[in-house]
């Protein structure tokens, strides 16, 4: 499958039904979740932050976040949506340069962040630097995935009514999918599903209550993603299996686990 080909497949999904796009933090993550069979991966940059060794928030150098989505690329014969963050660097400009460099490591799409340091950005600046992304693509292959943080940040007077106003302008400016983190409750989400005229994302197991996938699907989402959450549940069952082996000695946390002849085969040509 060519850059082309992944990239006009990643596109399609947004106009069926509904689809997860689950995110993986490596090339070996990515391989599994392939295997699997989802039709596309995106990546987080929560999860490779803390496969690293560091926290997540901007805390991985563009440089090093770069290297190992290259990896994750690489690894897999699926489309590949990639986490830029806020697309590192406060102008239109720098943003433009971060999508031509994704695009031209074979990332067909990605996410833009409309806030840094836990503010939005002012509207203004925020459509510009997606007009720049945009722009950088070079092709509407790229599926732009643009995320607005009005729910998420806090301090928004009235987040609905601010998200609903930014995802207008994104949309006018060249966003394939708004997606809106931070949503609580059904209501709320199937009314933004209701007055965005584009596909929406939503992350499931961000928030409480946990709202699963094929209740954001009946909610008319399209496509729904998991941001940290595989990673969280694999770092916490790292941490319980040092536990169990340093407080009892004991190897119960190989109940139900691969095998070594089984992963040698998964990551095998």
């Amino acid at each position: 499958m060519t850059d082309t080909d992944r990239a006009a497949a990643l596109r399609a999904l947004h106009s069926g039904a509904g689809f997860v796009i689950p995110n993986a933090w490596d090339a070996g993550t990515a391989r599994i979740l392939e295997q699997v069979g989802f039709a596309a991966i995106a990546t987080t940059s929560a999860g490779i932050a803390w496969s690293c060794g560091v926290p997540d928030g901007g805390a991985l150098s563009p440089d090093r976040m770069f290297a190992r989505v290259a990896e994750i690329v690489a690894a897999v014969d699926v489309p590949v949506s990639a986490d830029l963050e806020a697309g590192y660097g406060d102008t239109p400009d720098e943003v433009g340069a971060t999508v031509a460099r994704a695009v031209a490591l074979g990332i067909v799409g990605g996410n833009i962040e409309d806030a840094a340091d836990g503010r939005l950005f002012d509207i203004e600046t925020a459509t510009s630097r997606l007009s720049a992304a945009r722009e950088a693509a070079s092709t509407d292959a790229f599926v732009l995935n643009v995320r607005t943080d009005a729910f998420f940040v806090g301090g928004v007077d009235d987040p609905f009514a601010e998200t609903v106003e930014r995802a207008r302008r994104y949309v006018e400016a060249g966003a394939d999918c708004i997606f809106v983190p931070g949503v609580r409750d059904a209501d709320t989400i199937r009314r933004l599903v209701d007055e965005i005229a584009a596909p929406v994302n939503m992350v499931a197991g961000l928030t409480a209550p946990v709202i699963d996938a094929q209740t954001l699907f009946s909610l008319g989402v399209t496509r729904v993603s998991v941001g940290g959450s595989i990673a969280r549940a694999s770092f916490h069952a790292v941490e319980r299996a040092g536990q169990e082996l340093l407080e009892h000695g004991t190897l119960g946390f190989l109940d139900g686990a691969v095998s070594y002849a089984g992963l040698q085969q998964r990551f095998g040509a």
